[in-house]
Parts: C-alpha cells; structure tokens; sequence
C-alpha cells in the first residue's frame, strides 16, 4: 500500500491551489461539493474557474509561483500547473513546511493523492489505485455508486443520532454490535432505503424500548424478501435483488431458478430447495408458505427465489397473503419475467407497431389434460400470445388455435432454457411444431410465443448461445 487512506475534517482544511486549467477547475468543483476553504493563484484562468472560486468564498491571485511564502496560512497544496519543474518545486517547498500537497499526475512527487469519491454524506467512499489509473478509479465508482443506494446517507444519519442512546443501552459491546448488525441488515434499513424514515425511525425506537424492558434483550425480527430471479440469465437480477441476496440468512429456491443465479448467493448462507416440476413438487405449495413464516420467526431473513417474476403465474401473491396473515415483514423484488427476458434473447419483440400492437401472457398449464382457455378472445390478429408452461399441452394448445380460426401459417416459436447458454429456439407454424418439439426433444423451462412478431427472429436475433453457436 503506498498511499495509507485517511479522512480529513474539512472545518481544518485551508486549501491552495496554484494552477488554472482544467484540472484544476476539477479540483476546485470537488473542494466546493465538500464544503473545504480554498483559494487559488495562476498565470491565468480558465473561464468559469473564478465564479467557482468566488462563490465559494475564496480569493483567485493572478501571478506565478515564485516562493513558499504563499503557502502560509494554508493546510493543503495543489500543485496544478502546466509546467512539471514548478508542480514539482511546489511539492518541495510544501514538504519542507510540513504540508499536504497533490501534485498533478505525478502522484510520487507529492504526499497525498485524490481519489475516486462515492458521497452518501456522512457516509463516504474513496477509492485509490495509488495513482496508476485514474480511468479504473472512477470505473469502479461508477459500478459502486449503483450497488450503494443513496439513502446510505439517510440511514448513516439515522444511525449516529441514536449511537448514544444505544451504547448507554447496551454497554457490553458484543451485545451492541449485534445490535447494530441487525438494524443495518434488517427491516429498519430496508425502510429507510424504501423511503420510509419515519417507520424507520418508529422501529428503532421500538427496539429501544425493548432493550429498556428487558434488560439486554436484542431484538429478534425476521423478514422475507420475495424476489424474482430472472429467466435465468444472472446478469439480469436486479441491483436491489442482488443486496437482498448478499445479507440473507436462508435462501428458498425453485426449479426454475438458474445456476448463475444460485452462485450468488453467498456460501454462507442455508439453501432450501423447493422446486416445482409438473407433477413433482418437492415441497406443496402450503408447506413453502409456511417454511416461509417458520424460519422469519425464528428471526432470520428469508431470501425466497422465484423464476422470472414472482407476480407473473409465480403464485408469489399466495405466498405474501400468508405472510401478511401472519404478521411476517416481508417486500416484494421484481423480476424479469420469462416473457420478456426470452422474446429479447430471441430477437422477437413482443409487440412491433407493423406486426403486434398487444401482447397476452397465458398459462399453458392443463389441468388433468383438459384445455380450458377463453380461445375466441385469443384468436386476434395483431396480438402476440405468450405461453408459460405450456410445453406438455403445446400439441392440444395448437390444435385448439387452428380449431378456432388461427391463420395455419401463424409463425410460432418455442424458446428453451431462455436467456441462458444453453438457450435453443425453434420456429415453425402451428401445424409442425409438435412435431418438431418431440423430435428435438425439448426439456423445461420454455417459453411459447404465437405472433406475427415471431418473423423478426432471422433478422433480429443477436444472443448466441452455446447450443447455437
């Protein structure tokens, strides 16, 4: 490690630049977002730089750097001249008195560097390569700064208002640090990143309270986090998913969520499967719903994994109403639902001002092998039809299409373990794609998608999975 990472309070900072290009109007944008006193002296200045300045409350000084007597008074030195020699005295000058200073792209030639910042105030992030590669520095900021929700800052103001309170409370440190832990992994701070400070603020106290009443009790408050994984793709899951993922307890998954996906799920964590095949469910639908409220009671939060989207013939709204029954926190992620994710893989839009001006999602799944779908309102031209799970009655699905007046030339398509590396898609028509599906041997999960739109695969397709390469 060559530059030791510190914050400096910025009521102690008495800043100098001396240099007026670019980087130094960077410099000065970066001083007045965090709130530090500053001034600058230059040759000259580029424009915009002394509005900056003075605003902010500085002085700009037009002349050259010709001794350290201008840095008395000062904490911090930029040196940010066009000229390396006079950066590079600067640095001498500055380190002969005792003072921070950044010389401009030579990091060495100084004592400290700036680095790539996240703000959440007060919480702060920086980010240093030592120098080496700026760029880097602020390409990962920019992948951190959506991995950090803005309310942090909410949530960290929260938190130090109360500090005192809390460790009056609990005086044994072990016992505060669990305490913490669970208010900044729990529905406390998820209140706050939804919005909601005020219940945040409510729950806190509450929990104050019961400390209070019962002595060093910690608070012991499970939630569920219903989340939609996507059709199988990891890279699909949300940013909001993925945070959910990293701070749960126990995870329960279905059949239908992905490899990929599972492997972010933190080795840490328990992992129950309860995945539903037709005709082979592991775990019955009541006994998932109650798994659900068992193990949140027992003060743990429940990452429960769904397919696609948990709203969209997910059941996801049957495993909430037990939840809401029985008064177990829970929130609700969505998902990329399986519709969508695959027709974008396959190169088919959903809808297409030429070809589809409407779209309708139908459940393919037959109960005991009858076909009871409302087919007159399907039968529409400029309409795309989405089949989940409708693999198994796909030849009775076709047959009923036709039965009903669907052009026989219909393009058809039959998307396979969509969106993923082993995606496949078959185009037919509605007469030949039974066939074709038992002659290929066609596994779960897959999509079935009816529609003009279905033409546009040859021309639109861009994802190629392994299969297909």
């Amino acid at each position: 490690m060559t530059f030791f990472p510190l914050f400096h309070n910025t009521n102690h900072l008495k800043v100098l630049l001396i240099g007026g290009g670019n980087v130094a109007k960077r410099r000065v944008k970066t001083l007045v977002k965090a709130g530090v006193s500053f001034d600058l002296m230059s040759i000259c200045v580029n424009d915009g730089i002394t509005e900056l300045v003075e605003n902010a409350g500085g002085t700009v000084t037009l002349g050259a750097y010709d001794c350290d007597e201008v840095m008395r008074g000062y904490t911090f030195i930029c040196a940010l001249t066009d000229n390396r020699t006079v950066n590079h005295q600067i640095a001498v000058d500055a380190e002969a008195m005792g003072l921070l200073v950044n010389v401009a792209d030579v990091p060495d030639d100084g004592n400290i560097i700036f680095g790539a910042i996240i703000d959440r105030a007060p919480l702060t992030i920086a980010i240093n390569n030592g120098g080496a590669s700026p760029v880097l520095s602020s390409i990962l900021r920019q992948q951190l700064e959506q991995l950090v929700p803005k309310a942090y800052g909410q949530l960290s103001r929260l938190v130090g208002t109360y500090r005192p309170q809390v460790k009056k409370a609990l005086p044994d440190t072990k016992q505060r640090s669990i305490f913490w832990h669970q208010v900044l992994q729990g529905p406390v701070a998820e209140a706050v990143f939804s919005g909601k400070h005020d219940d945040a603020e409510s729950m806190l106290k509450d929990h104050l309270k019961e400390i209070d009443s019962g002595g060093n009790k910690i608070m012991n408050t499970g939630e569920v986090f219903l989340i939609g994984a996507g059709p199988g793709d990891p890279d699909l899951l949300t940013l909001r998913a993925f945070r959910l993922l990293q701070k749960a307890d126990v995870v329960l998954y279905d059949a239908l969520v992905s490899d990929g996906v599972m492997a972010l799920v933190p080795e840490s964590v328990e992992r129950v499967y309860v995945g539903k095949r037709r005709a082979n469910h592991s775990v019955p639908q009541t006994g998932i719903n109650q798994l659900l409220v068992d193990y949140a009671k027992q003060g743990k939060r429940v990452a429960r994994l769904k397919g696609g989207d948990p709203f969209i013939f997910g059941r996801g709204g049957e495993e909430i109403e037990t939840l809401a029954q029985q008064h177990v926190p829970f929130q609700v992620v969505p998902g990329v639902t399986a519709a969508s994710g695959c027709s974008a893989y396959s190169g088919i839009p959903l809808t297409h001002r030429d070809y589809a001006q409407s779209v309708r999602f139908v459940t393919g799944q037959l109960q005991d092998g009858s076909v009871n779908l409302p087919w007159p309102e399907l039968i529409v031209e400029g309409q795309t039809l989405v089949f989940y799970m409708g693999l198994k009655g796909l030849p009775l699905i076709c047959e009923q299409l036709l039965a009903h007046g669907m052009d026989i030339n219909m393009p058809v398509a039959l998307i396979e373990k969509g969106t993923t590396q082993d995606q496949r898609v078959l185009v037919s028509d509605l007469t030949q794609l039974p066939a074709m599906i038992e002659a290929e041997k066609v596994m779960s999960p897959s999509l079935f998608i009816v529609g003009r739109v279905v033409s546009l695969h040859d021309k639109l397709a861009w994802f190629t999975s392994s299969r297909e390469s």
